[in-house]
């Protein structure tokens, strides 16, 4: 089997699977072996269960070339970056559109799906602000202030909507247009393999998806019980930055959202406010003292030209959190300096100094 399929394999295990999953992965051990490793310990009673895995396994690969929809193993170069750093990655990313997009400097935007007209006319005016600056606005497809967000970035730039389903099986279904015009400017993407139904318990995982796309999230009208504070709460465990519009105090529409305020969510004013907490706002073209002088950058200096790295090694070098450190690798991707390669690892191309 191949290591695609085999990966494949380990997604359409149960959720409790993947984290464990994930750090067998993170040690060394190939895909095929932590998958023998895990039939062997959960289902050492169940001798059909690999060729279950692998026959649904092989059917997704079909069903995706079928749909034009590509998959991304975390062992694919063109896998986020981002997403390495959370600790249950999805073994497999499905992606329909830019690929590229993934790895772009991104802010999820969330809220309510049942939003206020002042919500929704907020989320499409700083989606379309930050999506102007070329940042991408990441969110989950839902009614409401995702769907806002997603339509005003794309009167400007790029979005990305994250699916609680496969990235064939529109849902809400109303939204299967907005889909298509993401499709052409940015992507749909989903962890669960193509063909799987919208069914509750995809969505809270799929949240932790939006946010570790993310550098930060930005929380629009939420109440108490939001499926959005689930959303900041994974940014949160995942070391993201997490931000919030302030509301009505009088409709009780927004008290999730002026609980994080008060549990010290920096506030949201304009896109001014996110692109600060992003450090974006620099002039094109204008360079940066580190990016004058390479030699000093401390985090080029965490390689050995030519050996990969990965972020925690980098990160335990460098001093600095990876959620910190991974935009300033972005950075100095652009500037030819270091190049991504698989599994979340980097290798300095850069040897000047």
């Amino acid at each position: 089997m191949t290591d695609l399929q085999n990966l494949i394999a380990l997604s359409l295990l149960p959720s409790w699977c993947w984290l464990h999953a994930a750090e067998r992965l993170r040690a060394g051990d190939t895909a095929a072996a932590t998958l023998d490793h895990l039939l062997a310990r959960h289902w050492r009673d169940q001798p059909d269960k690999a060729a279950n895995l692998q026959a649904r396994a092989a059917a997704a690969i079909r069903r995706a070339h079928e749909h034009g929809i590509a998959a991304i193993p975390w062992s694919d170069a063109r896998y986020p970056a981002a997403l390495t750093t959370i600790v249950d990655p999805p073994a497999v990313l499905w992606v329909r559109g830019a690929i590229d997009a993934l790895n772009a400097h991104a802010v999820a935007i969330v809220g309510s799906r049942a939003a206020s007209p002042y919500a929704l006319a907020v989320a499409g005016r700083l989606a379309a602000d930050v999506a102007a600056r070329g940042v991408v606005v990441i969110s989950g497809l839902a009614r409401g202030v995702d769907s806002a967000a997603h339509r005003g970035a794309l009167t400007t730039g790029t979005t990305v909507a994250v699916l609680g389903s496969g990235v064939d099986v529109m849902y809400p279904p109303e939204h299967a247009p907005l889909a298509r015009e993401i499709e052409k400017q940015g992507a749909i993407v989903s962890e669960f393999a193509p063909g799987t139904p919208p069914l509750q318990w995809c969505f809270p995982l799929r949240n932790r998806v939006i946010s570790g796309l993310s550098r930060a999230v930005v929380v629009i009208e939420a109440n108490e019980k939001s499926g959005s504070l689930i959303t900041a709460r994974c940014a949160l465990e995942q070391g993201r930055d997490v931000l919030a519009v302030p509301g009505n105090v009088l409709s009780g529409r927004n008290r999730g959202a002026h609980a994080l305020l008060r549990d010290g969510a920096k506030i949201v004013e304009s896109a001014d406010d996110i692109l600060e907490e992003l450090g974006v706002g620099q002039p094109a073209g204008r360079r940066t003292a580190d990016s004058a002088a390479p030699c000093a950058d401390p985090v080029l200096a965490c390689f050995t030209p030519g050996e990969p790295s990965d972020l925690d090694a980098l990160a335990e070098r460098s001093g600095l959190s990876p959620s910190r450190l991974l935009p300033r690798l972005f950075e100095l991707e652009l500037e030819g300096s270091v190049a991504r390669i698989g599994g979340g690892r980097f290798v300095r191309v850069d040897s000047s100094c």
